[in-house]
């Protein structure tokens, strides 16, 4: 066995008892706490960020058609989907493209590289949204009616739906008269499953009005749209717009991978829709919640650097106490003729050990608690304010080990700092010193 590495040891089993025990400890217990908050709040600031990005995905899908006239006149204007691009959207499979070339993450100007994305478009669906008022005998409420046609993914919606059903489609000219509603305006209506309610369209300035029943109730949790729109059949709202069946407010498309969204709409932009036809991704439509998210990441970094700090700082402490505590021992082996760096090693390697066992606590108490709130959900949050019910954990072994790895590199780094005051330490002021 290599020399500093048994006296390391040996160093290690003769501080079991005594005030060092005591630093020893409190050390261990630092680098543990910390490790389990960081690894807790990575866990949970994943799951907030995926979790609330699959809620607006899951509603909105990730890339939107829409005509360009829209942004111009805040109007519904129908765009057909008879045309050839719309097959060529729902073929549409693995791109080439160029990207600006980076170097770990910092671009590089003036520069590109060829890369593809990792799929294509997953699933295409039409729809036509138009502003209504939805009324009872006692009361009304002004929504936004999303029209959605056979092709929409109910599946993917169905995760939200917390009362009855999808739309089912009515094989008649007037289409279903079927209703799914929010929650939220369910209860401002003091409506359930199964009532009817009356909703008033203008258009052109003439009041159309329409009844439906309510087949289902969803609920997001994303109050900035559980409180303001409704689905029903496509077909009941391009009769109240005079529209054709082919004629849509828009198109919904998702993707294989969410990372390809940005890659894929350019393409659609460029290369598959008409002029009149504009393409945007959802992270471009709803911009501020995705800042929102993005600004997560400051939290999570602010964090982990305070943790990082708390291990250096209690580290090197311990290690100041234990170097002073054995300066007799110093003086010995420097008189027996070891160089300052192998007795420095000497208390590295003991660094280590208090380390790596203050790591292996932090980690299994740090996983066993995200497994407990991810299978029992401990943590409830006020889903108005966070539009979600309970603390979302989700677990990536990979960043787990990577803030092992690196609590473990920074730390001990830092670590060589104080062991420089071995440097210092003489045989003959060590050896008179009790």
């Amino acid at each position: 066995m290599n020399l500093t590495r048994f006296i390391s040891s040996k160093l290690s089993a003769s501080t079991s008892k005594g005030f060092t025990s005591i630093i020893i400890k409190i050390a261990i217990a630092s680098i543990a706490l910390s490790l389990v908050i960081m690894i807790i709040t990575t866990s949970m600031i994943r799951g907030f960020k995926n979790q609330i990005t699959d809620k607006i995905f899951g509603f909105w899908g990730h890339i939107h058609i829409t005509d360009t006239n829209i942004n111009r006149t805040f109007e519904t204007v129908p765009i057909d989907i008879s045309r050839p691009y719309y097959q060529d959207l729902k073929n549409l499979e693995n791109l080439d493209f160029q990207k600006p070339a980076d170097i770990l993450g910092v671009s590089i100007e003036d520069s590109y590289m060829l890369s593809s994305t990792t799929g294509g478009v997953s699933h295409v669906q039409s729809f036509t949204i138009v502003p209504g008022i939805i009324n009872t005998k006692k009361e009304f409420e002004g929504v936004f009616v999303k029209g959605v046609g056979k092709d929409f993914d109910w599946e993917r919606m169905s995760q939200y739906i917390v009362e009855g059903g999808q739309i089912e489609n009515a094989e008649t000219p007037s289409g279903s008269r079927g209703a799914v509603i929010s929650r939220v305006i369910a209860q401002r209506m003091g409506v359930a499953l199964g009532d009817k309610f009356n909703c008033d369209f203008i258009i052109d300035g003439k009041q159309i009005k329409r009844q439906f029943t309510i087949s289902g109730i969803y609920n997001t949790g994303l109050s900035e749209y559980d409180k303001k729109f409704i689905l029903v059949d496509q077909t009941k709202i391009q009769g109240v717009l005079g529209w054709g069946q082919n004629q849509v407010g828009g198109i919904e498309l998702f993707v294989d991978n969410i990372d390809d969204i940005s890659a894929i709409s350019e393409y659609i932009y460029y290369d598959i829709l008409p002029s009149n036809l504009y393409s945007q991704t959802i992270k471009e439509k709803f911009g501020d919640i995705f800042e929102w998210l993005e600004l997560q990441n400051i939290n999570e970094t602010v964090i982990l650097i305070l943790m990082i700090v708390v291990c250096i700082i209690n580290m090197i402490t311990a290690l100041l106490i234990l170097i002073l505590e054995r300066s007799k021992m110093i003086g010995i082996l420097k008189s027996l003729g070891m160089k300052n760096w192998g007795v420095r090693k000497i208390f590295i390697y003991f660094a280590g050990h208090i380390v790596l066992r203050g790591m292996i606590i932090g980690t299994v108490i740090g996983i066993v608690l995200c497994l407990l709130q991810q299978y029992f959900g401990l943590i409830t949050l006020d889903e108005q304010n966070y539009y979600l019910a309970v603390a979302p954990i989700e677990i990536n072994i990979w960043t787990i080990l990577l803030l092992n790895i690196a609590t473990a590199v920074i730390t001990l780094l830092f670590l060589t700092i104080p062991t420089y005051i071995v440097t210092y330490i003489t045989p003959v002021k060590a050896l008179r010193f009790d």
